[in-house]
C-alpha cells in the first residue's frame, strides 16, 4: 500500500479514534468517498493498536492500578481501588462484546457500513452528545463511578457499533447525562476504550493471522506507528480543551459531516 495512503489512514485513525466524531465512520468513508482501495482488516488492526498503546500511556497510572488490580480480581477479591476498578471495566466490557458478537455472527455489520447509515448515525448522535452535554447536571467525578453506571455506558457503549455513532462520542455522552464532569466522563470513556479496542482487535487479529504476509506485517507496522502519534496528540489535546470548551464544536463537525453525507447518499 501507498506511503502516502498509509499515513492518511493512520492520521484519521489517531485523531478521530478519542474524539467524539467516529474513527470507523471516517475509515470506512475513505475508500467510498475517495476511490483508494479499500485498507483491509490488517491496517484495521494495526491502527487500532497503535491508538491502543496512546491510550495506555496517557493514562499509564490508571492503567497500571487497573492491571494490578486484574491479578487481585481473579482471585476473587474486590477490595482494592484497582481490583474494583478492573472490575467494573470488565463490566463495562460485556455489552460490546456480546452485540459485536451477534453482529458478526448475523452478518448485521457489513449491512451497516454505508454512508447513509454513518450520516445519520453522525447526526443523530451528534445532536443527543449536544443535549446530554448542555443539559445534565455536573455532579460526579471519576472517583464516584460505580457498577450501575458502568453498566449504563457499557449499554450506551454497544450503540456505537453502528458507524459513525462513535464509540467514544456514545461513552461521553453516557456519562455526562449520569451527570459526570466533562474531563472525567472523558477520561472513563477513554479507560473503557481499552478492553474495548484489546476485544475487537483480538477478534480481528485471528482472522487475518493466517493472511498477513511480511508485506502486510510492514505496512501495518507503519500504520501503527503513524496511528500512535495521532492518537496521543489528537488525546492530549481534547483533555486540555475540555478544561474550558465544551463538546459544541465537535457536534458542529458532526451534524456539517452528517448532512453533507446524507446529500451525498440520497442525491
Amino acid at each position: 500500500m501507498p506511503l502516502t495512503q498509509l499515513l492518511i489512514l493512520a492520521l484519521i485513525q489517531g485523531v478521530t479514534e478519542f474524539l467524539p466524531v467516529s474513527s470507523s465512520g471516517h475509515l470506512i468513508l475513505l475508500p467510498s468517498l475517495t476511490g483508494m482501495q479499500d485498507q483491509g482488516q490488517v491496517i484495521d488492526v494495526a491502527v487500532h493498536l497503535g491508538t491502543l498503546f496512546a491510550v495506555i500511556l496517557y493514562f499509564r497510572r490508571d492503567v497500571a492500578l487497573a492491571a494490578s488490580g486484574t491479578l487481585r480480581l481473579l482471585t476473587g477479591r474486590r477490595d482494592t481501588p484497582g481490583a474494583e476498578l478492573a472490575f467494573l471495566l470488565l463490566m463495562a466490557t460485556i455489552p460490546v462484546i456480546l452485540a459485536g458478537l451477534a453482529l458478526k455472527l448475523t452478518g448485521l455489520d457489513d449491512a451497516l457500513r454505508s454512508v447513509a447509515v454513518i450520516g445519520w448515525a453522525m447526526l443523530g448522535f451528534g445532536l443527543v452528545l449536544w443535549w446530554a452535554d448542555s443539559r445534565s447536571p455536573t455532579v460526579k467525578t471519576d472517583a464516584d463511578w460505580n457498577l450501575r453506571d458502568a453498566i449504563t455506558m457499557g449499554l450506551w457503549q454497544a450503540v456505537a457499533l453502528i458507524p459513525g455513532a462513535s464509540r467514544s462520542g456514545i461513552t461521553i455522552t453516557a456519562a455526562r447525562r449520569l451527570g459526570y464532569t466533562r474531563q472525567d466522563g472523558a477520561k472513563l470513556a477513554m479507560l473503557m476504550s481499552i478492553p474495548t479496542i484489546i476485544a475487537s482487535g483480538t477478534l480481528l487479529g485471528l482472522e487475518v493471522a493466517s493472511t498477513a504476509d511480511a508485506a502486510a506485517a510492514r505496512d501495518g507496522a507503519i500504520a501503527a506507528a503513524f496511528a500512535f502519534v495521532a492518537a496521543l496528540g489528537a488525546l492530549t489535546l481534547m483533555m486540555r480543551l475540555l478544561q474550558s470548551v465544551s463538546f459544541t464544536p465537535y457536534v458542529i463537525y458532526r451534524v456539517i459531516l452528517g448532512a453533507v453525507l446524507l446529500w451525498i447518499a440520497y442525491s
